[in-house]
């Protein structure tokens, strides 16, 4: 990343005066309560079975909220949001079904024959015959698909360019790419497109079952933030059901061929394109309901006169991804011991130090939040709608230090001598030089970690600085820091579970961001936002 000589300049006399410091006692004091047994206490009941799997909107987060806060409570955390320690967070939850869908006067079963993916309101489809593409090329779109049902073979022409994940596959957090064929087809206006694929019988399962749709519920008239959220239909307005090839079978039954032997013509180089005797009969549509869900804000009182209006935030996600809803399921929750349930359990300890640091006389110069967001596994929503609807002014956020998983050895240090001694660190610099120096003394004084910036690149491939709640911060212009473990096999799955999760590597990056903390929240002057392109409230 370039840096202006400004930049570099600023950055030598912050090195040459921190140099001077010495380690603060009562930090290092507090300290020796960011523990691995209260991190594993905490993290036990917090990524439990019956908390379901955290997911927005439903329960099992709810009951979350409420547990932690009552922590926050019992630490002697004072509610933040006048009286309360939640921030409601107002969202809309959208889910996609299929009611019913036969071929030819069979009943077929989803999760099982087919999947489907797309948005619209609620819709019946009837049709006697469909318009069979073969592979969906421009030189195979001749007919008139207006209206109709087209059958697609989603696989890729000989000689293609590999495609990008068939409709409906996994995009991860941000989403996927759809197929240009696919594209195309839409473009024509059907009023239905049967997608079939050898892979459905394997990705039925899977991706039959999803969870609702969530987006922030905004006023009638207001635009949504470019990008978007996950409501709506992404494949373009078109639904898409995804069949197996013994279901194209069924369909292309009046051919007298097979979905097999159909491909083999098409590859051999004879166009199989044709309108096909088969009953089609399916209706589907898009359930729409409102619901509440909460940050969470709870908050250290600043006791220096002339710095207590200015704030530092702590934050984590509470939220994860919920329930296995495949019946064969043999785990049903996921859950999210490391993501995001060890940064939730990072702030708490934090907090714990904190609190008692007050009691004791020690307390911050300046307020402290702790903020446990909703809604990131959704896009980021809680800490969107918190800096849209902040509890104190951003314009006196001094930083945000976001914790985003810290309770693994990630792949990328699997038999790495410093797997037990390393975070990657995240954002320091974008925005100040003051806080890139903050994270290195507060290391090189207190804790000695490995501080990895591999991924601290506004153009790395994994786009991590954009994939946390920091990120809703950083874009107002506030500084940040986002602690990281790197991913690893059970990251989204069933097995990132309490017995997986290192507590005392744990609870020492929770003591990186505790002693960042003490010298933000202490410090005569906030961090300088120096950056070169930096946003501005």
């Amino acid at each position: 990343m370039k840096k202006t000589a400004t930049w570099v300049a600023a950055m030598a006399i912050a090195a040459t005066a921190c140099a001077q410091q010495k380690p603060d006692q009562n930090a290092i004091k507090y300290s020796k309560l960011i523990t691995a047994e209260f991190a594993k206490q905490q993290l036990s009941v917090i990524a439990a079975d019956d908390m379901e799997g955290r997911e927005t909107g439903q329960p099992g987060a709810e009951k979350a909220a409420k547990y932690i806060a009552g922590e926050y409570k019992k630490l002697g955390l004072l509610p933040a949001n006048k009286g309360s320690y939640f921030l409601d967070v107002p969202l809309t939850q959208t889910s996609f079904k299929v009611s019913n869908f036969t071929v030819n006067g069979k009943a077929l079963t989803m999760g099982k024959d087919f999947y489907a993916t797309g948005g619209a309101p609620t819709t019946t489809v009837k049709a006697d015959d469909i318009v069979y593409v073969g592979y969906g090329t421009d030189a195979e779109l001749t007919a008139d698909l207006k209206g109709k049902v087209v059958l697609v073979m989603n696989e890729n022409p000989p000689g293609a360019a590999p495609a990008t994940p068939p409709a409906g596959g996994a995009g991860g957090r941000r989403g996927g790419m759809m197929n240009p064929r696919m594209r195309a087809i839409m473009e024509k206006g059907p009023s239905l497109i049967l997608s079939a694929s050898p892979t459905v019988a394997q990705m039925a399962p899977r991706f039959a079952f999803q969870h609702p749709g969530v987006a922030l519920k905004r006023e009638p008239g207001a635009a949504a933030p470019a990008g978007g959220g996950r409501g709506g239909n992404a494949m373009g307005g078109v639904v898409t059901i995804n069949i197996t090839t013994d279901v194209a079978d069924q369909l292309l039954k009046a051919t007298g061929k097979t979905y097999a032997a159909l491909k083999t013509a098409i590859d051999g180089g004879a166009p199989q394109s044709q309108t096909v005797k088969a009953s089609v009969n399916t209706s589907f549509g898009t359930e729409t309901k409102d619901v509440m869900s909460a940050d969470i804000v709870a908050m250290i009182p600043g006791n220096d006169p002339k710095l207590k209006d200015e704030v530092l935030v702590f934050s984590a996600h509470y939220d994860h991804i919920g329930l296995n809803l495949a019946p064969d399921a043999k785990d049903k929750v996921n859950n999210g011991a490391d993501d995001d349930g060890s940064g939730t359990t990072g702030i708490l300890t934090i907090a714990r130090a904190f609190a008692q640091a007050q009691k004791d006389g020690h307390g911050p110069r300046r307020t402290i939040l702790f903020l446990g967001n909703v809604g990131e596994e959704k896009g980021l929503l809680g800490s969107e709608y918190y800096t849209e609807h902040p509890v104190f002014p951003l314009a006196n956020t001094i930083t945000d230090l976001n914790i985003d998983m810290i309770g693994r050895i990630g792949d990328d240090y699997k038999g790495n001598p410093d797997s037990a001694n390393y975070v990657f660190p995240i954002g320091s610099a974008m925005l100040s030089s003051t806080l890139h120096q903050i994270t290195e003394d507060a290391n090189n004084l207190y804790t000695h970690l490995k501080l990895d910036y591999r991924y601290d690149d506004l153009n790395d491939k994994n786009r991590f600085y954009y994939r946390s709640d920091h990120y809703n911060f950083a874009k107002h212009g506030v500084p940040i820091v986002f602690w990281f473990n790197g991913t690893h096999a059970d990251y989204h799955g069933a097995g990132d579970e309490v017995s997986k999760i290192n507590f005392p590597l744990l609870a020492k990056r929770a003591q990186h961001a505790y002693f960042m903390g003490w010298e933000l929240a202490n410090r005569d002057a906030r961090p300088v936002v120096d950056a070169k392109d930096a946003p501005k409230n």
